[in-house]
């Protein structure tokens, strides 16, 4: 979920790894320009404006389809690492990490990125959500976090930085991806 770490580490080990880094959310932002949205700031999913592209998606799903298309094609070209909500559901191949943080604590790593509250950053959050996991129990029908049946990692950050999150999932990918195929 926002606030997790996953876009900071799946970037990290996208460079550690050399492996092409796509964003279902940078890419949603595509789509968003397209439709005079303007998300040039860090934190743009919690403002008013994304929350307002959040329930034109609700409303039409094009945007979701297209962006999961278009991730579901990169993968398929392999050497890839995809920041995205959906794929660990729609792509059956691939080692898929679920990186899990309380909303509250979340809500602190948003509100120091972005520079607002705890309280703003919070009920963006929520509201946010709340928002997504109705697009995605609509469309896909799973539930985004309840839902962990394709995970192969699940890790809890509340209490861990982003250093020791990336060290810890090397550790991983190590023992558990890198060295059972060597």
């Amino acid at each position: 979920m926002a606030g997790s770490g996953k876009s900071t580490l799946a970037k990290r080990l996208g460079e550690k790894y050399r492996l092409k880094y796509y964003s279902g959310g940078d890419a949603l932002k595509t789509l968003a320009k397209e439709e005079n949205y303007k998300p040039i700031k860090h934190g743009w999913w919690e403002t008013e404006e994304g929350i307002r592209f959040l329930e034109k998606r609700g409303k039409n799903s094009k945007f979701d389809k297209a962006v999961d298309k278009k991730l579901l094609e990169l993968a398929q070209k392999g050497n890839v690492i995809l920041d995205s909500w959906t794929m660990p559901w729609l792509l059956k191949k691939g080692f898929k990490i679920w990186l899990e943080a309380s909303p509250e604590e979340r809500a602190k790593r948003i509100a120091h990125r972005d520079g607002i509250g705890v309280k703003e950053a919070l009920k963006a959050l929520r509201k946010k959500e709340e928002g997504t996991k109705a697009i995605y129990k609509k469309l896909y029908g799973f539930r985004l976090g309840e839902d962990f049946e394709p995970f192969h990692f699940i890790l809890d950050t509340d209490n861990i930085n982003a250093e020791e999150v990336f060290q810890i999932l090397c550790e991983v990918i190590k023992n558990v991806v890198i060295a059972p195929n060597t």
